[in-house]
């Protein structure tokens, strides 16, 4: 199974944001969208950064309120880990425990073409193991 599996399930848009944008708004949007990060892109379509809702919460831990006037530049992760729509789940799933982030970008062809949370890869991965459980249970029961 691949990444593709959770781009044709996707929710709709992806949630992107100006790097010059405040890290209030970052935050603003995050709740508002009910989700937990946001693309760093200035025209939709090129990857700049990624920002999480744990990389604003770690910078108001560490300044306080003061850090909800700066740039979301200023805190996104600019080197982000991505994956392709023909990338396999199981593959993908490992970059992200190893790297213990929880979302990441989808790009094809150098564009952006969507963004999977770990929890929507362990979902899928969960209905695939029950599918195949279901069909090994069948298979010993002689049907």
């Amino acid at each position: 199974m691949t990444v593709q599996k959770i781009l044709n399930s996707a929710r709709g848009a992806v949630e992107t944001i100006s790097g010059d944008a405040s890290v209030l708004e970052a935050a603003q949007r995050l709740s508002a969208r009910k989700i937990g990060a946001l693309i760093v892109s200035e025209d939709g379509s090129e990857l700049r950064g990624i920002v999480s809702e744990r990389d604003i919460v770690r910078e108001i831990g560490a300044r306080g309120a003061a850090a909800l006037s700066d740039k979301v530049v200023d805190l996104m992760t600019a080197k982000v880990e991505s994956c392709a729509p023909d990338d396999k789940l199981v593959e993908t799933l490992a970059r992200m425990t190893a790297g213990r982030f929880r979302h990441m970008p989808v790009l094809e062809d150098g564009k952006l073409a969507g963004i999977i949370s770990i929890g929507d890869v362990v979902k899928v991965r969960l209905s695939e193991m029950e599918h195949e459980n279901s069909a090994l249970a069948d298979m010993i029961r002689g049907y």
